[in-house]
């Protein structure tokens, strides 16, 4: 009976987890500035540049990859820059990045303008650029 009891106790913490890891999900926050290391510096472009931190065998990656590049092919004074950091884990560690996808939405001087962590919801990630957008 113990056994049992230890089951629904594992199952219930692990539901718990599941449940705050998804409420997580395309959240956008704000962080403190960080020196920007070179391989994210020379992604910058004129305006707002979102960059995508993915690594080589994440399938959320590919999901935020068409709707980012989507939106900022849609969106005048963004751009999209993709960055694989399955071999840069020093790039990752530098910025505070636990997950991949994170999205970065960094301005022309490196100051960064809020992040996103899983894989971005459309509507609110514009909402929350416009006033960055010239």
């Amino acid at each position: 009976m113990t056994g049992v009891w230890a089951l629904l106790g594992a199952l219930a913490v692990a539901g718990a987890i599941g449940v705050l890891l998804k409420a997580r999900e395309g959240r956008i926050s704000r962080n403190e500035s960080v020196d920007l290391p070179a391989p994210v510096r020379d992604l910058l472009a004129p305006g707002v540049t979102l960059v995508q931190l993915s690594t080589t065998f994440c399938a959320p990656c590919r999901h935020a990859k068409v709707i980012l590049s989507d939106l900022a092919d849609r969106t005048d004074g963004l751009t999209h820059a993709e960055l694989d950091v399955t071999n840069l884990p020093d790039v990752a560690a530098a910025l505070g990045v636990m997950r991949t996808p994170t999205t970065l939405a960094l301005t022309d001087d490196g100051t960064e303008v809020l992040r996103v962590g899983g894989v971005p919801k459309r509507d609110t990630l514009l909402a929350a650029l416009q006033p960055h957008l010239r």
